[in-house]
Order: C-alpha cells, then sequence, then structure tokens
C-alpha cells in the first residue's frame, strides 16, 4: 500500500491504535460507573442516564436467558426504529453474551422469514407497529413440528413507554400511540419482561466471539450475514472518535438508522464509549433535527447528503440556532459541491466523507478533518491497508488508474455466515495479509485520497440505502405474472438513484396485468426502499448466447434515454 496519504494525516492523531481487547458491554458498565446521572439520551426531551441504562440492560439480558433460553452465539433479531430500546435490547443481546442481528424496520414478513431461518434466531425485539409483521412468523410449524427451529420469543416494545416528559417536538403517531396488548404464545410486552427483574449469569464471550452480525446482499439473491466479532467492532467505534477528536462533552444528533453500521457505530455504540449524549431521532424529521440541534447545542450530526440537502432548503432556516455544530459527516452517497459549499459558509464545517461497508463495520476511509475533499471517500485510516488493484491480476495499480477497492484491517468482518461459496469469492490473501475485495471501483489519487468511479457488483444507491437487485428480482419471481425481471438502477433528482424493474409477463397474463398492479404488489411484499419506483414491461430481455439475462445492456440503455418516475 502506497503511504501517500499519510502526508494529510489528521494533526495530533496517532497512526495507530490499541483499543481495549475486552466484551463490548464493558463500555456500558464503564459508562455507568463514570456518569450514572448524565443521559445517554434524550428522546424527545426525555433522558435516559447511564445509571438507568445499565440497569434495564441487566434486567433484559436475564429475561433473554432465563425466559428466552437465550445462550451464549445464539443469534438475538433486532426489529425497530431509533429508540432507547433500540439501545437497550442491542447491550441486552450483548449482555446475554448473544448476537445482535440488526433488521431493517421496512422489512416485511416475507423478508423476516429470511433472517429468521439463515440466523437460526428463536427471539426477535420488535415494536408495536411492526408487530402484525412478525405475527405469521412466531410459532411458525409447530405443531406440525414441536422440536423444530424458528421464532418461539417476542419481546414487544411501546416507544411510548419512554416518552415521560412532556415535549413541543413533532413526535410521530408510531411513537406516541399506547401500550397495546398481544395474546400471542411467545410474546410479551417490553415493560412485563423489565418487571421480572432477573439478573443474567456471568459474561463468558471474549474479544473474538461474535457479537454482531448486520446483513448485506450483494450479487446473490438473499441477504448473507457479516459476522462481527466484540474486537472488530470494538475498534471502529472507538476509530471515528479519535479520527475527530471527540470528547464525553460531544452532543451527537442520531438520526441515522441504528440497524445500518453507520449509525451503529457513530451515536448508538460511539456516545456509550465516550460517556456522551445522543440526541435520538426515529426517522428524519427537519424541523425536529433543527430544533434539537438548537435546544441541546449538538456539536455532532452524523447525515446522508439527502438529509443535509432537505435541511438547508428549509424556508425558515435562518429561525434556527446551528452555531454549535462542529461536525458534520456521513457517508453512502457523495455530498453535492453546492450544498456542501452552503454549509461551510453557514456553520462553518466541512462535510466529511467517509467510506466503509457492512463488511467493515463502518468506516474503513475518512476525510482528513483539517484538509477534506470533496466527492471524495477519504483516507485509509489506522491500520487499514486499502489498495486499488487490477481486479483480474490483483495487482496495486498507480495513482489515478481505475481499479477495485481491496481492505484489509481490524475491523474486517471474521466471515458471512454460513456462505462458504461468497466467502472464497470476497477474500483474497495477499503479502501475507488477508484483504476483503469491496466490489467497488476507483482510483487514488497523487495525494492517496480515494474517489468512487463505479462498482463492480450490482447496487442501487437510493438516498443512501443499498438495493441489490438480485435480491429485488428474486421477489419479483413470486409474482405469478412475471415470467422474467431484471432489476437496474434509474436516475432520481432527490434519491440519487432509484429501482426499475424491467419484466416480461408469462403469455396468460399479457394484457391483464399492469406496470402499476407490478409496483403496488412490490410494495405489499418488500420493504420501500426496495420497491421498484419504475416498471416497464417488455416482450424480451436482451441475453446472451448462454441465455443470461444481459443486465448490463439494459443498465446502459437507461443512462442513454432515462425513464421518466411513474410515482
Amino acid at each position: 500500500m502506497s503511504d501517500r496519504h499519510l502526508a494529510h494525516w489528521p494533526p495530533q492523531v496517532p497512526r495507530h491504535l490499541e483499543v481495549p481487547a475486552t466484551h463490548l458491554y464493558a463500555n456500558v458498565e464503564r459508562a455507568a460507573q463514570r456518569h450514572p446521572d448524565k443521559p445517554y439520551f434524550i428522546f424527545y426531551d426525555t433522558p435516559l442516564s447511564y445509571g438507568q441504562f445499565h440497569v434495564e440492560t441487566e434486567r433484559l439480558a436475564g429475561y433473554l436467558q432465563q425466559v428466552c433460553g437465550v445462550g451464549k452465539g445464539d443469534r438475538v433479531l433486532l426489529y425497530m426504529q431509533n429508540s432507547p430500546q433500540y439501545a437497550l435490547a442491542y447491550y441486552a443481546i450483548l449482555r446475554a453474551d448473544a448476537v445482535v442481528v440488526p433488521v431493517n424496520p421496512m422489512n416485511l414478513t416475507d423478508e423476516l422469514r429470511h433472517y429468521v431461518s439463515d440466523a437460526q434466531a428463536t427471539t426477535i425485539f420488535v415494536p408495536q407497529d411492526l408487530f402484525h409483521h412478525v405475527q405469521p412468523l412466531l410459532n411458525e410449524g409447530l405443531h406440525e413440528a414441536p422440536d423444530s427451529e424458528g421464532l418461539r420469543h417476542a419481546i414487544v416494545a411501546t416507544y411510548s413507554d419512554y416518552l415521560t416528559e412532556p415535549t413541543d417536538l413533532r413526535v410521530p403517531a408510531f411513537v406516541s400511540e399506547a401500550r397495546r396488548t398481544f395474546t400471542d404464545t411467545g410474546a410479551v410486552a417490553w415493560m412485563d419482561a423489565l418487571a421480572t427483574n432477573l439478573s443474567p449469569g456471568p459474561m463468558t464471550a471474549g474479544p473474538d466471539d461474535m457479537a454482531v452480525m448486520p446483513y448485506t446482499s450483494g450479487t446473490t439473491g438473499h441477504p448473507k450475514g457479516c459476522v462481527h466479532t466484540h474486537r472488530s467492532v470494538m475498534y471502529n467505534t472507538i476509530a471515528r472518535h479519535v479520527w475527530l477528536k471527540s470528547t464525553p462533552d460531544t452532543v451527537m444528533l442520531a438520526v441515522l438508522p441504528f440497524f445500518h453500521v453507520t449509525g451503529m457505530q457513530n451515536a448508538l455504540n460511539g456516545a456509550i464509549c465516550l460517556g456522551a449524549t445522543a440526541i435520538l431521532i426515529p426517522r428524519w424529521d427537519r424541523d425536529v433535527a433543527l430544533q434539537c440541534i438548537g435546544r441541546y447545542k449538538v456539536t455532532a450530526a452524523q447525515l446522508i447528503s439527502t438529509m443535509v440537502v432537505d435541511m438547508l432548503s428549509h424556508p425558515n432556516l435562518d429561525q434556527f440556532d446551528l452555531s454549535s455544530l462542529e461536525s458534520v459527516g456521513g457517508g453512502g452517497a457523495a455530498m453535492p459541491e453546492a450544498i456542501g459549499n452552503k454549509l461551510k459558509t453557514l456553520v462553518g464545517a466541512d462535510y466529511i466523507e467517509g467510506y466503509g461497508m457492512s463488511e467493515t463495520m463502518a468506516a474503513t476511509h475518512i476525510n482528513p478533518t483539517q484538509r477534506p475533499m470533496r466527492q471524495c471517500l477519504g483516507i485509509p485510516i489506522f491500520d487499514v491497508d486499502a489498495r486499488v488493484v487490477d481486479p483480474g491480476t490483483f495487482a496495486e495499480l498507480p495513482a489515478g488508474e481505475i481499479g477495485e477497492i481491496i481492505v484489509h484491517g481490524p475491523q474486517v468482518m471474521r466471515e458471512y455466515w454460513r456462505a462458504p461459496d461468497a466467502n472464497r469469492d470476497s477474500f483474497i490473501e495477499l503479502d501475507g495479509k488477508r484483504f476483503l475485495r469491496t466490489g467497488d471501483l476507483a482510483y487514488a489519487d497523487e495525494h492517496g485520497y480515494f474517489f468512487m468511479v463505479d462498482r463492480l457488483k450490482r447496487m442501487i444507491n437510493a438516498s443512501g440505502f443499498k438495493v441489490w437487485p438480485a435480491e429485488v428480482e428474486a421477489m419479483l419471481y413470486h409474482h405469478p405474472a412475471i415470467q422474467e425481471a431484471c432489476v437496474i438502477a434509474a436516475q432520481d433528482p432527490r434519491r440519487g438513484e432509484t429501482v426499475k424493474a424491467v419484466v416480461v409477463l408469462k403469455p396468460d397474463h399479457v394484457g391483464t396485468v399492469t406496470e402499476q398492479d407490478i409496483a403496488e404488489w412490490s410494495h405489499d411484499h418488500m420493504a420501500t426502499y426496495k420497491c421498484p419506483r419504475i416498471v416497464s414491461i417488455v416482450d424480451h430481455l436482451p441475453k446472451s448466447a448462454s441465455g443470461k439475462i444481459q443486465w448490463r445492456e439494459l443498465q446502459d440503455r437507461e443512462r442513454v434515454q432515462p425513464s421518466a418516475p411513474q410515482h
């Protein structure tokens, strides 16, 4: 790896990072000892202190072990929006020596079924507004096969249980609604689980045991679990805050979703490691975000570019106090230069872009704070060996030449869960090191900064959400009228890219099924961000001599003649 980037290393930041070789839950114990009365989160003006957080995670861990039968290394699904309960459930799972499996709350029943089956999970944390997606899976097949695996326990949270202080902030209905009652076998209300007041056994997991398993898709039809250990999660929990020189006095805006590694590592894990305070918003709401920045003197905000665009376009922006902001950054999609300039003029801070993936538990690259580049991935951070290589020979390429990014570092996952073929395809050995192939095409300039160009893998970036065409295609083939399907990216002025499905109908459905019918069916069967916003019914799809659908030809046509949005 070239060391050109070292000339621009942030001042007073070490080149190498030493992190504690401990269980992640040690961060909770330390924060509760040091700052028992300090708010970890503030949720619509209601604080949750580190001391209370410690007590409640212990109780929930006891419930997981003694009632749900969760043991060391067992996978537990966490299917919620950002909330105090999300953080409590996350660390209760870890305290029970189990493995957190974060699931996007936009996923529906058909998608959840794969997570339950693949992760071999028997327990799920779910909010009451999403419980109807879990209900069909709870105790599924139990009567036919009493000893079968499957979902057997659901701890059902009511977000309003943690709204105890009056607020003038706009609270969404799904957050403010009163507690419902569920009588399904295996379902228990969050507060009832807490009230059992059970204590967990001693922690036995070590730094190299499994801790968190986020799922990612890629070129196959089903998402794959990325196996992260306490050590790999701890590394990036600490790395970002050392890079940005965060302190316990940092006040974070926690609006990026915790199920995604960027939000998880920044405000969920990062705040507790620092003993800082995070202002918690379950879904993006620019008015609430702007009010909270002024009210709580937020110093650090992780925001994707579309959030910044939305925030800075507020018609009454001058009525909000943003003077406390010292650090604004994110990743997933490049920041438009005009918006970056407007942000810098307004708050005096550059937007700091970074680069990472689920496989690396967030960042492997971040822009140096003293010399950030626009629309740039940044430079490799502590202990990361990142190279741009020829995708065929893996020979490192000189500055300016486009190749695939490969990364080696302490934050790289151990493996894909139960996916030996994917592991063989995704890891290579070079110079005695194990590198992850990212599938991203980029170049490094003469200063060692990395710039994204394209992707080797088929992936659509819709408002920062990664959409894998193969997964959407696999879902579309369940439609009774679809004979063939190909999913590609279409340009979208607001989302950057959006999902387009090009489909061939079965002969007996031609003329009776419309593009709108397919779009509506998709909304009923897959997460909203994956749904095709554009559907095109065609007579045939282009194919190779071997019969393989030529998706790239369709993608090239779309670039030349873009589709008009349909809905």
